[in-house]
């Protein structure tokens, strides 16, 4: 859709009630569910352009750097030309028990350097899924752990990299994942208590979170400051029990089996996690994200971005909202 007819649509969409729940808190979308990193053929690539085009169509504000994206300014002209903004680069860094790999802060740097070329925004770090954290999915209490000296040199990586990225005028924020050395609560909780808050922030992904058996608004409660960047994903039921049974196994069986929902529509309780961040003034990103899907990518989208719109909208008429 081209023209000014698309133009009007697209700002409608975007406009917000100065008043509204987290109205300075601009909302994009994860890619991820068109051109998948973690099963490359569950579906047919789409296009940057096209990809682009449909996310500004939905009312998305911005995005993350997406698989099959030009790089430098070729993308950041592409972004621009689309009334978009390019919200984060994601990395994952690979990390053993012992620490983060000899490799893993070039991996960062590399990235780190594609935001920043391309005008990018903040740079989302989380830890590769390691094999034996991997095969404990949904069982995370029972996986195996970073050893004291593993914790130390992820302290350091991650502020090393923090470090370089605030140098360039870009957030680093650490992304909790399923599957990894960092994702059960006290994972969490001992990150932010061994990192620099001035250096290391958090992008809380609440649907890895629930995965994890980690409470996303306790995580709120206790580190709602060091949020600077949020993914917001649902989980549906059905798989996630199978994992917790151990009748399901794996990130991607899990993937397969469609364990993230479309948003308002598993366990996640949207209503509460957005009034916890509008007490707290919120400003930073929701990252609208749905890994798999049953729907058409397209209509996954949509659904995730007007059921985040509703329940925005909604929280305003309730008593006693944090507007």
């Amino acid at each position: 859709m081209n023209g000014p007819a698309a133009t009007s649509r697209i700002s409608s969409l975007r406009r917000r009630a100065p008043d509204e729940v987290l109205s300075a808190a601009p909302i994009g979308i994860v890619p991820i569910v068109w051109n998948n990193a973690d099963l490359p053929g569950l579906g047919p690539p789409v296009a940057a352009d096209d990809l682009l085009d449909e996310i500004a169509r939905l009312g998305f504000d911005g995005i993350q750097l997406g698989v099959g994206f030009p790089a430098g300014n070729t993308l950041r002209d592409a972004v621009a030309t689309h009334g978009l903004r390019l919200a984060e680069a994601y990395v994952e860094v690979p990390c053993h028990a012992e620490g983060p790999a000899e490799a893993a802060l070039e991996i960062g740097r590399r990235r780190l350097a594609e935001l920043h070329a391309a005008g990018g925004e903040v740079l989302v770090v989380a830890l590769n899924r390691a094999p034996e954290r991997d095969a404990w999915l949904g069982r995370a209490g029972a996986a195996p752990r970073l050893t004291d000296k593993g914790w130390r040199a992820l302290t350091a990586t991650l502020e090393s990299l923090a470090s370089e990225s605030l140098g360039l005028g870009h957030q680093l924020a650490f992304h909790n994942h399923a599957g990894s050395y960092v994702e059960g609560e006290d994972e969490i909780d001992r990150l932010m208590g061994s990192t620099d808050p001035g250096l290391v922030a958090l992008c809380l992904d609440v649907g890895h979170a629930l995965v994890g058996a980690a409470d996303p608004l306790a995580i709120i409660g206790r580190h709602g400051r060091r949020i600077s960047h949020l993914h917001l994903k649902d989980v549906a039921p059905e798989p996630l029990q199978a994992l917790r049974e151990g009748r399901l196994t794996g990130f991607e069986p899990a993937l397969r089996a469609r364990i993230f929902a479309p948003l308002g529509s598993g366990t996640l309780d949207l209503p509460a996690v957005l009034s916890a961040l509008a007490a707290l003034r919120y400003e930073g990103w929701l990252m609208v994200e749905q890994d798999t899907s049953w729907e058409p990518a397209s209509e996954a989208a949509a659904i995730g971005r007007r059921v985040l719109d509703a329940m925005l909208r909604w929280s305003i008429s309730q008593p006693g909202s944090a507007a």
